[in-house]
């Protein structure tokens, strides 16, 4: 089934501008055929289309379902957004896709970018919820410098993927206790400064790795992602 999004659906009974068009315009939609709307907070409606307006469509709400999440903790992944642009608008889809609950841009001391719009990677973000049938869209933050980023999360167990071998590491699988709030650090192209690996650790950041080969940057955040997701499914 095609999801449609509409954070304020339950208020306003009004598909947004992107949402009507394709509704209308795209998949021919008629007043009363039946939609289903999502709000990106986990509730579901199953609603009967009354005003075909390709700009504004109305509805009409039928029945309404709460989704929890899938999963039992929050997972937030903090991410040096990559030189191109394009990978990481991929490492979002997937991510949502994957499921996480929040993403943390940062900037780093040798973060090849240093400038990010976060629009585009929200509108990604909601394409692969509908896309992936899910009924929670993850919160995208705006570029945050990493001394900011560490204190977000200072109650969850906390990773950093970190290429140096000087500090000694341990494999993701063995440290991740499952099932707990879990936040993971994830660095530029040139990997996080030693200042910065101190800094992190000093914080109770736990520094691990991710095997034996080095991952880019976006495929180290969605390893560590998808292992969290396999490590907890293995403990139900």
């Amino acid at each position: 089934m095609i999801q449609f999004y509409a954070p304020d659906i339950a208020e306003t009974l009004t598909l947004p501008e992107s949402d009507s068009r394709h509704a209308v315009k795209v998949l021919r939609m008629a007043e009363g055929d039946t939609i289903q709307v999502i709000d990106g907070r986990g509730h579901v409606y199953t609603c009967r289309l009354a005003d075909a307006h390709h700009k504004h469509a109305g509805v009409e709400i039928i029945t309404g379902q709460d989704h929890p999440l899938p999963w039992s903790q929050q997972l937030t992944v903090a991410v040096a957004p990559t030189k191109h642009m394009d990978r990481m608008e991929w490492l979002v889809e997937k991510m949502t896709e994957i499921g996480v609950n929040r993403i943390v841009p940062i900037l780093c001391d040798r973060s090849e970018r240093r400038e990010l719009k976060t629009e585009r990677l929200e509108k990604i973000a909601v394409s692969a919820m509908k896309q992936s049938l899910k009924a929670w869209l993850p919160v995208i933050d705006p570029l945050t410098p990493l001394r900011q980023a560490v204190g977000i999360m200072p109650g969850a167990q906390r990773y950093v993927g970190y290429c140096d071998d000087a500090v000694e590491r341990r494999d993701l699988a063995r440290s991740y206790q499952p099932q707990r709030d879990t936040m993971i650090f994830i660095g530029p192209e040139g990997d996080f400064s030693p200042a910065e690996v101190e800094m992190l650790l000093g914080n109770g950041v736990v520094p691990v790795t991710f095997g034996e080969n080095r991952l880019r940057t976006e495929t180290a955040a969605l390893y560590a992602l998808t292992a969290c997701h396999v490590l907890d499914s293995a403990m139900k």
